[in-house]
Parts: structure tokens; C-alpha cells; sequence
């Protein structure tokens, strides 16, 4: 069982004022979320410091011709985060996890839905690495996308190629920015804050590690890992309740799917729920009035990150979103089904009201969209 159980409480500390640089971290540390606004204070240094530590890459491919940089930004704008394990450039990267934030025009509002990683689509050709295009579980698209020639990977090339496959899928014409963010990062970052309250909606039990957070043993047979289910012994388990977690165990239970009714799909409101937790939990009173706290967090969510603001920084970021609260943050889930040929499972498929949805994203109406099709709302 996980941690020790908090009371569930009316009051909340997410709606204090923040100063910039604790917006930042929500907004690229925490997923692009910010609590309050609040007016730039002594922290220039602070600032400085967190953005000089995320590492800035070209994810859109467009640095030969120039990010189109607006004026300023405004919305409606829509930004794609990719989760990864940590990978060695001799490996191909796939995308563990992938979620679009949609924010509305007025950027007073977030929208949040993930893709599932297994879902069958047409990947694009790709002239970088030569490959052609083809249908394939999405999150294989960053794979496609890697190579550099001589056996190395880019997770940042790769990037470029699954931007390309969501923006087929969506109907989205161009992503305003984007984010890589490393698992291992966001575990760093719940540490600095001293852990991450969050709401556990159903009993999970993990499949790799166990109770004390150490990796579960491997069958003998397994350890050349050609076996689907590899692990055997004592499991972690989380119970259905509020939890104050620590880091290891926030990230252990946000990845599990095997065991669980719906698989991926109870995967992805799990995360979902974790960013949203992330979110109010680096703007909390115990995060933003302590400064040796606070300093942690920031070079934690600077280390996670590759970031992509189409030629703006991350404290025009800051800035641009500094009216958003996690309060404002909506969670979407896509109506989808598993693709089951002669007992073989090919993927998964979206059902098509999700053209629907994406149709709304695209025209922004997204919350006209969700009053009329409730089902498409998110069990928080």
C-alpha cells in the first residue's frame, strides 16, 4: 500500500499568487500548467537559471527555414507533449506517452487529451531518415523519425515525425510548441517537491517494481527480455484513495497498464490526473515559500525537458500563460477500441466521433463540443 493517506480538503494553497519563475516550472516543468498570475519579483536570477537549464532543440524541423515566431502569443494555441523513458542514442526512442494541450482563445482555459500509443495510423513519409510511410501503432512514429546514420538516434528528429503524425490524425495544422519529457525527470521533479498528493481511482499492482520501489526479479528465462511478462515476486500496490506519494512511486503507478479493465486507456487518465496533481502541488504554499525547495524543483524540470516554442522562450511562455490555474485544466478522453484480428491484437482504434472532437479542437469550439458530448469528459 503507498504512502501515507491525506484527508481530502476544501482549502487549497493553488490559488495563491505565484511569482514567474514558480510559473514557469508549473507551465514546462508540471506540463505547461500555471495556478495564478502574479506580478515578476526579485527573481531574475531564478529565471535566468531555469531557462538557461532546459535544453532547446529544433522538435518541429523547421530551423533551416526559420520558426515562424508570432508577435506575440495568443491564442488559440495548441502545444504536444511526448513522454519518453530514457533512452541511449544507440536506441531507437518511442513515445511512451503523448498528450496535446489545446488552450483556447482568451488562453484562459487548457484542454487536455491524450493519444493512445498503440493506436493504428498513417505515418507520413519522412525524407530525413528515407522512410516511406505506412500504418503502424503511433508510437513507433519517433522511432521512424531517429535515425542520424551510423547506428545513432535523435529523439529530437524523431519528434518531428510524430508532430507530423498527430497533426495527420488531429486535422491540427501546426503545434505552437512542443515538449520531450523524460520519466525519470518527472520523478526528480515530485522528489524536489517533496512528493505529489493524488487521488488513486482504482487498485493497481505494479509490474516492475516492488514494494520498496526496487526492480521486481526476472524469470532466468527472460533475461535477454523476449518475454512479454518478464518479472516475478513481490509487487507494489496502490489502493484506491488520496495518497501523499513519493517520486518513484507517482511514476510507477502512472505507467502501469497490464491488469487493469481498460489497459492504456486507464493508463492515459492516470497520467492525465498526475499532471494536473503536478500542477497544483509546485504552486502549493510548501513549494513557493521555500526558496532552497523551490531552486530544486526548477533545475529538476529543467533537466526533464527538450523544449520546441516555435522562436519563443520559455518565459514568453510564462508569461503569455500566467492567467491559467490548474483549476482551468479539463481532461479529455477519446472514445477508442482494441483492433482484434483471428485473436491477434493489431492496435487500437478511435471511434469516429473522435473526428468530431478533433474538428472542434481545430475550430476551436472545444467547449461547445464537451456541453453537448459529456462522455468525452474525463473521470478526474
Amino acid at each position: 500500500m503507498v504512502g501515507v493517506r491525506v484527508a481530502k480538503s476544501s482549502k487549497s494553497g493553488t490559488r495563491r499568487r505565484a511569482p514567474l519563475w514558480a510559473r514557469l516550472c508549473a507551465i514546462f516543468g508540471c506540463v505547461l500548467m500555471v495556478v495564478s498570475g502574479g506580478a515578476l519579483v526579485t527573481s531574475q536570477v531564478l529565471v535566468a537559471r531555469y531557462a538557461n537549464a532546459v535544453e532547446q532543440k529544433d522538435l518541429f524541423g523547421n530551423a533551416a527555414e526559420g520558426a515562424t515566431k508570432k508577435s506575440d502569443i495568443k491564442g488559440p494555441v495548441n502545444i504536444l507533449l511526448v513522454g519518453i523513458d530514457p533512452r541511449n542514442t544507440n536506441t531507437a526512442p518511442l513515445s511512451d506517452s503523448i498528450i496535446v494541450v489545446h488552450i483556447p482563445k482568451g488562453l484562459k482555459q487548457a484542454y487536455l487529451f491524450s493519444i493512445p500509443r498503440d493506436l493504428r495510423v498513417e505515418i507520413p513519409p519522412f525524407e530525413k531518415t528515407g522512410f516511406r510511410g505506412g500504418t503502424s501503432k503511433i508510437n513507433a512514429a519517433m522511432s521512424y523519425g531517429s535515425s542520424i546514420g551510423n547506428g545513432k538516434h535523435d529523439v529530437a528528429q524523431g519528434f518531428d515525425l510524430l508532430a507530423k503524425t498527430v497533426s495527420k490524425l488531429t486535422g491540427i495544422k501546426r503545434f505552437d510548441a512542443g515538449a520531450i519529457i523524460n520519466f525519470n525527470g518527472f520523478k526528480d521533479i515530485v522528489d524536489a517537491m517533496g512528493g505529489v498528493t493524488m487521488t488513486i481511482d482504482q487498485n493497481v499492482k505494479s509490474e516492475h517494481l516492488k514494494p520498496n520501489g526496487k526492480p521486481r526479479d526476472r524469470r532466468p528465462e527472460c533475461a535477454a527480455n523476449n518475454c512479454e511478462h518478464p518479472y516475478i515476486g513481490p509487487q507494489a500496490s496502490y489502493k484506491k484513495g488520496t495518497y501523499h506519494l513519493e517520486g518513484w512511486q507517482a511514476l510507477d503507478y502512472v505507467r502501469q497498464r497490464y491488469g487493469l479493465p481498460r489497459s492504456d486507456y486507464d493508463r492515459q487518465r492516470h497520467q492525465q490526473q498526475f499532471i494536473k496533481a503536478m500542477a497544483s502541488q509546485a504552486l502549493s504554499k510548501n513549494v513557493v515559500t521555500n526558496p532552497v525547495k523551490l531552486d530544486n524543483v526548477l533545475r529538476a524540470a529543467g533537466d526533464a525537458l527538450i523544449f520546441d516554442g516555435n522562436g519563443h522562450t520559455v518565459v514568453d511562455w510564462g508569461l503569455a500563460l500566467k492567467s491559467l490555474r490548474s483549476d482551468d485544466m479539463t481532461l479529455v478522453k477519446l472514445p477508442g477500441r482494441s483492433l482484434i484480428e483471428n485473436k491477434k491484437y493489431l492496435g487500437e482504434a478511435l471511434e469516429p466521433s473522435a473526428d468530431d472532437f478533433f474538428a472542434s479542437v481545430n475550430d476551436d469550439t472545444i467547449t461547445t463540443f464537451l456541453i453537448n458530448h459529456p462522455e468525452f469528459f474525463q473521470k478526474l
